[in-house]
């Protein structure tokens, strides 16, 4: 494999990415799960901001498969950035509690060990 195809394989590989978002974007509301587990209510994602955020990646996808030859790269990788950032301003609130929330999450009526209360005997 030459050298020079690297930065299209992974451009490839990040419009697959891209698309993948985009559909998780358009797909029907059916498709989601519908029971809710948790103990506090999900945050919701903005469709707007994730379309931006798949059109985003693939602008990145295809400035990586121009590499420096194509003359639009700057304008793609700038316009990917920008989209990419916009994208996750509209799904602050969502990227905020997957990166913040973390720990259980889930009913149980079973208590867990952490739950139990210890007797220190000294």
């Amino acid at each position: 494999m030459r050298l020079e195809l690297i930065p299209v394989v992974l451009g490839v590989l990040v419009l697959l990415v891209a698309a993948a978002i985009v559909y998780d974007a358009v797909r029907p509301d059916d498709a989601r799960p519908h029971t809710e587990r948790r103990r506090r209510r999900r945050a919701e994602l903005d469709i707007p901001g994730e379309w931006l955020v798949g059109l985003g990646t693939g602008c990145l996808g295809v400035s990586l498969i121009g590499n420096e030859v194509w003359r639009w790269t700057t304008v793609a990788v700038i316009s990917g950035i920008v989209l990419i950032v916009l994208g996750a301003i509209l799904n602050r609130s969502y990227l905020r509690e997957v990166l913040m929330f973390r720990g259980a999450a889930r009913r149980s009526d079973k208590p867990t060990p952490r739950d139990e209360v210890k007797l220190r005997i000294r």
